[in-house]
């Protein structure tokens, strides 16, 4: 399989090594948006995409206009995905958007939203708490997996919004994030009552997990249509 990687950082380099592994050949390494005479010569079968908030929806785009489907994990710019669905849908393109890749947090993902629908009608005596840790490097704050893991709680009904870093009422999840040397990335989400805490915690040790994820996401949604998550590849 032909990949191109857009987006040429830490995690794209990761994904190219990976890839290679899996007997991928890389067609296109990219920093930046490709040009439509760079992308078309490619001959890419599929994109993985880790880039900037402000950059990821013209990669996106350029990719499913010109019918070559796309593996984005690059968070910070959700307000702009409906339309990208939407140009999917017009364009009966291929898009897979994931906040994490790594299959243990998409495991995660389903354990706190079972955890948080059982405690639902319990929800007045439990405070919610999301902790997120990251690198320095990280550039959005909460990260996209923190506000994944909070909207999955707010669509169980246990709380009614999330907010960053200040106090917060009953009805609200209080996201801290906090950015260090050297943390891949750390997710805990408690829930705390007067006479109990239930926690869960998701610690990844390098982008490699990230990486082997994206990669059989791209092999993955070869030759489909449509758009997709990590629960459909996954099977969850």
């Amino acid at each position: 399989m032909n990949i191109a990687i857009i987006g040429y950082g830490k995690m794209g380099k990761s994904v190219k090594k990976i890839a290679e592994i899996r007997n991928h050949k890389i067609s296109l390494c990219s920093d930046k948006t490709p040009s439509l005479h760079l992308l078309k010569n490619s001959n890419s079968d599929v994109a993985i995409e880790f880039s900037l908030p402000n950059s990821a929806f013209k990669n996106v785009k350029i990719c499913i206009e010109n019918n070559i489907p796309i593996v984005s994990g690059t968070t910070g710019w959700i307000e702009k995905i409906q339309i990208i669905k939407e140009i999917c849908k017009k364009k009966n393109g291929s898009f897979l958007y994931s906040s994490n890749f790594s299959i243990g947090m998409n495991i995660f993902f389903e354990i706190n939203k079972k955890l948080s629908k059982l405690l639902q009608l319990y929800s007045k005596d439990y405070e919610v708490t999301i902790e997120e840790i990251h690198h320095k490097e990280k550039i959005d704050k909460p990260s996209g997996t923190a506000i994944s893991l909070a909207k999955d709680i707010v669509n169980n009904k246990m709380k009614k919004t999330w907010i960053l870093d200040e106090k917060k009422t009953k009805n609200q999840i209080l996201i801290l994030s906090k950015r260090l040397d050297h943390v891949p990335g750390i997710h805990i989400v408690k829930y705390k009552s007067q006479i109990e805490e239930i926690k869960i915690k998701h610690q990844a040790y390098s982008r490699e997990g990230f990486a082997l994820g994206a990669v059989i996401a791209a092999e993955w949604i070869q030759n489909k249509k449509g758009i997709f998550s990590m629960k459909e590849v996954l099977g969850i």
